[in-house]
Parts: structure tokens; C-alpha cells; sequence
């Protein structure tokens, strides 16, 4: 049976154990689990070019990043990267060949080469406050555990930093600002198409929201049964259409998964789909369906949405455990 290109689907998933592609040509019935690619280190952040879908990049903690060209079928290790920590990965939507990359010690580099050869944004460091950025372990230092663009304009970046806050660059990452007002303890960012100057963040002290890039914070708890928040995902075509998923500590014990229609004022529980000690902690959107949502949960298990959070189905595949955010789909 011939299927069109509507019903092909792709999601790039990386675990504990390494990296792979599942893919359905049935609109997402039925699912295929691509060769594992192995790391020495858990995946932790995922993207995927718009202009070149089958060009992605990952950042794997401690080793570094890597990259393909071939849609998940192998991926190419990026020797040139001059550190090695890769906490976050973010390609330009324009432009495959640039790609930018979060580290530790908390530091920015870019590639125009796809990776290729590096720079650092000196700007980055250079940040006053950065004297005051650190980690929980005496081992290991703050790093840019998110990092995002605005959907609107290409040239403001937004860095998350475990622990130290929120960063803003408006150059192009030349230069950067320190955003106070949120919880130092930044896990995830998120910005929705629908609404470009609306920022959602997840921190340990729960989500926050700005509505003017980041200059004012709110803190967005009300009906959170947790407060350690680890993901906050809104609706590319509606940022009033929000998902967050929270824990009782760093532990991920207790996990729960809310929604909010209304920016994040109110929550509901999501039933179904991560708890159990199973914490959601991967979340991306259909770039083809944008009422369809995916979620990869710490166990191995991936659920998809048709209807923008509102329900769960559990898919019919099972990769070995989804590791820290690294999912994303493929646009078509």
C-alpha cells in the first residue's frame, strides 16, 4: 500500500545508551526502530535542521557533539569541538551549517561550517555576573543547560544556565545579558511562535513566564502539585497552550505532567502518561501537525498527543531510556 508523504514520520531519539531514528509510514501507527548509534556519554539535547531535515546535531554531556547527514543512519563525532562538554544544541532555521552549543564551564560556541571549526562568543563569559554562576557538585561546574532562539529573529538567543539564571543575547550571541527574576536553578526554555516575545522556563523553584523578552518574571505555579521542574513546552501555534512536567526533587521522584490553556495561570493534571516514577522528560511538536505532540519519559516509553496535550497514546515501540530532553522530530 502506497502511503503519501503526510503519513511519514521521524523522531530522532537519544538515550542513555545512544542515539537512533524511529519512523512510520503510516501517519504514526505503526513504528520502526532504526540501528542505535552508541555513546560514551547520555544524549542530552537534540536539533534538527528545517532547511536540511536530514542534517541534526546532538550534544551527549561528555562527549561532545555529534552530528548526521543522513537522517539518523549514522552519526559523525565532532572531533573539532573544542570542549568536552555539550549540554545544549541549537542549529540556525535558515541556515544548516550553523550550529551553536552550550558547555561547560558555561560557555557559547558557534560553527558556520557545521561544525567543522568553532568559536566561542567571548561576550558570553564576559557577563558580570557570570562570577556568580556554579554547580551543586564541587566536581563539576554551571553550564548552558538550554539554549534557544527566538522564533521571530534569529539574532536573539536565550541561555539557560544550571546554575546561574537567564542569558539574552539580541547580536547574534556577541554580546549578553543577565535576565534576574527567575529561579538560578534553569533547566529548560521555551518560546512559541504564536506569541515570539513570550518566554517560558522551567527551574527548580517551578516555571516561570515573561511577556517582554525576558525583562519581567511570573512565576506560574498555581494548581502545581510539585515544584521541581524540569520541562515546559507551549504550543508553536498557541502559546497559551502550555505543558510542564514537575517532581518533587532533582531525584525525579513523584513526576507529574500538567497543561494550562491559559499561559501557565491554571494548571490540570494529565493523567496517564508520566508518573509511576516515570518522569516525562522529553517534549517536541510536529512541525507537519502542530496539534500533534510528542513525549519521551525517562523508562523508554514515547507518547504522542493529536490534540495538543490534551490526551496520550502510548506508541507501539520501546527504545532502552530516553536520557534528558533528547527528542525532536523531523520536519517532513
Amino acid at each position: 500500500m502506497q502511503h503519501n508523504g503526510s503519513d511519514q514520520r521521524k523522531l530522532y531519539v537519544g538515550t542513555h545508551d545512544g542515539v537512533c531514528v524511529l519512523t512510520s509510514s503510516d501517519g504514526g501507527r505503526k513504528w520502526a526502530q532504526g540501528v542505535v548509534t552508541p555513546l560514551d556519554h547520555a544524549a542530552a539535547r537534540l536539533t534538527v535542521s528545517m532547511t536540511e531535515p536530514k542534517r541534526a546535531y546532538l550534544a551527549a554531556y561528555e562527549s561532545g557533539v555529534y552530528r548526521t547527514d543522513d537522517g539518523g543512519l549514522t552519526w559523525q563525532h565532532l572531533d573539532s569541538y573544542p570542549s568536552d562538554y555539550a549540554h545544549s544544541v541549537l542549529v540556525h532555521p535558515e541556515d544548516e551549517h550553523l550550529v551553536y552549543v552550550g558547555s561547560e564551564p558555561s560557555a557559547i560556541f558557534s560553527s558556520h561550517d557545521a561544525g567543522n571549526t568553532w568559536q566561542e562568543y567571548a561576550g558570553f563569559r564576559a557577563v558580570p555576573e557570570s562570577s556568580q554562576w556554579f554547580f551543586h557538585s564541587e566536581t563539576r561546574d554551571s553550564h548552558v543547560r538550554d539554549l534557544r532562539m527566538a522564533p521571530n529573529d534569529p539574532n536573539c538567543l536565550y541561555a539557560g544556565i544550571e546554575v546561574g539564571g537567564m542569558v539574552r543575547s539580541k547580536d547574534g550571541g556577541i554580546s549578553w545579558q543577565q535576565l534576574p527574576g527567575t529561579d538560578d536553578d534553569v533547566h529548560f526554555i521555551n518560546l512559541s511562535g504564536a506569541r515570539p516575545s513570550t518566554v517560558y522556563v522551567a527551574t527548580a523553584g517551578g516555571p516561570y513566564r515573561s511577556d517582554d523578552e525576558g525583562h519581567h518574571w511570573d512565576l506560574i505555579n498555581v494548581g502545581l502539585e510539585r515544584s521541581y521542574s524540569v520541562l515546559i513546552s507551549a504550543a508553536p501555534d498557541n502559546g497559551d497552550i502550555v505543558l510542564v512536567t514537575v517532581s518533587r526533587s532533582a531525584g525525579r521522584n513523584d513526576p507529574q505532567l500538567y497543561r494550562s490553556t491559559n499561559g501557565g495561570r491554571q494548571w490540570k493534571l494529565v493523567e496517564g502518561v508520566g508518573g509511576n516514577d516515570d518522569m516525562v522528560v522529553a517534549i517536541d511538536w510536529d512541525p507537519g501537525d502542530l496539534r500533534r505532540v510528542y513525549a519521551g519519559t525517562d523508562k523508554g516509553k514515547i507518547y504522542c498527543s493529536n490534540d495538543q496535550g490534551a490526551s496520550w497514546e502510548l506508541l507501539e515501540t520501546s527504545v532502552p531510556r530516553i536520557a534528558v530532553g533528547a527528542l525532536v522530530v523531523s520536519p517532513a
